[in-house]
């Protein structure tokens, strides 16, 4: 019960934190976010827990934040600045993965303390980040062009909660399952496999729910202009 609390409480604070960035920093913001979202979700998601006896992953979280972040862009800015968000997240997590690859190889001082951790959190990064990568590109795209046609099929500002939920729905489905494939097939027994995959997916389209509300705060707050929305 005390992971169910704190993950309600975590979700409002993720989504608390998206509101606040986007508020301080505009479209601009938004862009940021994919950045440290996309890196965020691939570390959190090494840390497994159980809540009401089901295996999950953290991660889900921050990653459904991803899907609000691009159906924003896509609300607000058009399709066009939504896949750029899409480029945007996949250069981040490709750059990070290579990095912190780099970071490993150096021989660690005999009294460092850092290098087991990183080893830890990094040491699954390139199979993580394959199929977090595959995933990402899979659902992102998926995601846009079903919200883009979302758009013209259901076009009411009232009827935004179709085009968030709507798109999210499938592609969610789409990421789940492409990342689980890749990241943890034959890492966990099939049994603890299939509770990650639908735990995952359950939840992610849950939190994607649950932030329609943020979506509908954020469409209508105003926000600082920069150079390339003028």
């Amino acid at each position: 019960m005390f992971n169910f609390a704190l993950g309600v409480c975590f979700t409002l604070v993720n989504f608390g934190l998206f509101l606040l960035c986007y508020r301080l920093f505009g479209k601009m913001g938004l862009y940021a976010w994919i950045g440290m979202a996309t890196v965020l979700a691939n570390i959190q998601v090494v840390k497994t827990i159980e809540m009401f006896g089901l295996v999950m992953t953290l991660g889900n979280t921050i990653y459904a934040s991803i899907y609000l972040v691009s159906d924003l862009l896509n609300e607000k800015y058009g399709e066009r600045a939504a896949k750029k968000a899409v480029w945007f997240g996949f250069f981040t997590l490709i750059a990070t993965t290579i990095i912190m690859q780099l970071v490993l190889l150096f021989e660690p001082q005999a009294e460092d303390i850092a290098q087991e951790s990183l080893e830890n959190l990094f040491g699954l990064m390139p199979r993580l980040a394959l199929g977090s990568l595959c995933a990402y590109l899979l659902s992102q795209f998926v995601d846009v062009k079903i919200y883009s046609w979302l758009k013209i099929k259901c076009p009411g500002r009232n009827q935004l909660w179709i085009r968030n939920n709507g798109s999210t729905l499938f592609s969610q489905l789409l990421d789940t399952l492409t990342f689980c494939t890749i990241a943890f097939w034959g890492v966990y027994p099939l049994d603890v496999w299939w509770q990650i995959l639908l735990t995952t997916y359950l939840i992610k389209f849950v939190v994607s729910a649950a932030s329609t509300p943020f979506l509908y705060i954020a469409r209508n707050m105003k926000v600082p202009e920069d150079e390339s929305t003028k």
